[in-house]
């Protein structure tokens, strides 16, 4: 029985060395293989010299582009010429420079999109800020000679558009919340109804904002009723201000009840407390007209009587990204003393086009100059019109396409779930490779799609726009 088996053994043996000798002459072919590569791989001086002149920076980057692109093809053992490799590095070098922060189309159908920077600035605004680029009297009082203050440039213009005592600007909205609560409320008590302790976008929550202030919250009533009766019964000697919610980015409906703004403040100033509003996204306009969901208004808000009004500035104001309060004189002043308030204070630029486009505000221009209004009230049928025109466009280049009708919306946490009619170009072919060509395209083209199809809504994009689209589409999807 033992000499089969040593014979088994043997051819075993046999086999093994057999394949461990083709496995090796496998590894010696390969290792030749990338020799033979290496061999056929230039110099970094040789992809230098056929680059051309170069300056010492540029030339210490190309250098480095050109080594890594040659250790890559070394590894790989795929052979590389002199001109080829240039080409490449330069390419990489290229790519690598291109800013990641593009301006692009919005063919989305979302006026306010938060990843697409949400209000687009107006032609006025946008000169302000490059105006403001220069050495500018930010904090130089020109008639008096001498260190001037920062806040004072927008509070003027906020007060007269808004109908309130004084305003203050700073960076974003949570920061006006944080800072009225900060100045007016800190290690006392803020009455908050239940239905309004909410989360927005970026972990945004309410009651971790009344912690880091350093007041302590108090809830109300239920998530879905709440009366002035559940405010004043709350209410004792720690007791500092009642803080109103807008719910931003969802609605509640159905079985509802809420005290009214001028409820809250009357009973505010009975109390002696403080009636802080957060209006979120803000409106100056009325939305009602453009066949949208009656919003509160600032102005509105302002003459309910509640102490501070904080909304953003890049929402339906259409600015920049600012948080704004507004309201009484002596609780502004509070807010704009704390010591907060130096970490929140908005620079030249952002003040520049703020003032810019409050002033639009003022003039009665808004609508016909910031391009948020300018979306929100166009009209169906204007926009069907370019649609039409549009996909005319397309289809007489060889890309096919057609109008198709579709609903847009305001977005950026405003007007929750409200939509309006709009037009939209669907285009024929897998909405996938559509999307992703498009978003390849300069500038990139960003658009939606509907039931399997990809569609650019023309309520979002301008109509100055519409020929730089149609030429960005038609020479993106010729290439493809």
């Amino acid at each position: 029985m033992k000499a089969p088996a040593a014979k088994g053994g043997a051819r075993s043996a046999t086999a093994e060395r057999k394949a461990a000798a083709a496995k090796g002459g496998a590894r010696s072919a390969t290792a030749e293989r990338k020799e033979d590569a290496r061999r056929r791989l230039p110099s970094v001086d040789a992809v230098l010299r056929e680059a051309g002149p170069l300056d010492a920076r540029a030339r210490e980057r190309l250098t480095a582009a050109v080594r890594d692109l040659l250790a890559e093809r070394r590894a790989s053992g795929e052979g590389l010429g002199a001109g080829a490799a240039a080409r490449l590095a330069r390419e990489r070098l290229a790519e690598r420079d291109r800013p990641t922060l593009r301006r692009v189309l919005n063919a989305t159908g979302v006026v306010l999109h938060t990843n697409l920077g949400r209000a687009p600035l107006s032609a006025r605004a946008i000169d302000a800020m490059r105006d403001a680029a220069a050495a500018v009297s930010v904090e130089y009082d020109l008639a008096a000679g001498r260190r001037g203050e920062r806040h004072g440039h927008a509070a003027r213009i906020l007060a007269e558009v808004t109908g309130a005592e004084d305003g203050v600007v700073v960076n974003n909205n949570a920061a006006a919340v944080l800072l009225a609560l900060a100045a007016l409320a800190a290690r006392r008590e803020v009455i908050v109804a239940r239905g309004e302790l909410v989360e927005i976008g970026g972990a945004f929550r309410i009651p971790d904002v009344l912690a880091r202030s350093g007041a302590k919250l108090v809830e109300v009533g239920t998530t879905n009723r709440t009366y002035a009766r559940d405010y004043a019964a709350a209410m004792g000697g720690r007791t500092a201000a009642i803080l109103r919610v807008h719910a931003s980015n969802f609605r509640v409906i159905g079985f509802t009840a809420s005290a009214s703004s001028k409820e809250l403040a009357a009973l505010a100033r009975e109390r002696g407390v403080a009636f802080v509003h957060d209006l979120g996204s803000g409106t100056l306009l009325d939305t009602a007209r453009h066949g949208l969901s009656e919003e509160e208004t600032v102005q509105e808000a302002v003459r309910a009587g509640a102490d501070v009004v904080t909304f953003s500035g890049d929402k339906l104001l259409g600015g920049p990204q600012a948080g704004l309060a507004v309201g009484r004189a002596a609780a502004i002043a509070k807010m704009r003393s704390h010591p907060l308030m130096r970490a929140m204070r908005p620079d030249k630029i952002t003040i520049a086009a703020l003032v810019a486009t409050l002033a639009s505000y003022r003039d009665g221009t808004a609508e016909r100059e910031l391009p948020v209004w300018r979306m929100i009230a166009a009209t169906t049928a204007s926009i069907g019109r370019r649609a039409k025109a549009l996909a005319s466009a397309l289809t007489a280049a060889g890309v096919r396409a057609s109008v198709i009708e579709t609903r847009s919306t305001v977005g950026g946490g405003s007007l929750p779930e409200e939509t309006q009619p709009s037009r939209a170009v669907a285009l024929d072919g897998h909405a996938t490779r559509l999307a992703q060509r498009l978003r390849r395209a300069d500038p990139p083209v960003i658009g939606h799609v509907i039931e399997e199809r990809f569609v650019l809504d023309l309520r979002t994009v301008l109509p100055e726009d519409d020929e730089l689209l149609a030429r960005t589409v038609i020479k993106a999807l010729k290439e493809m």
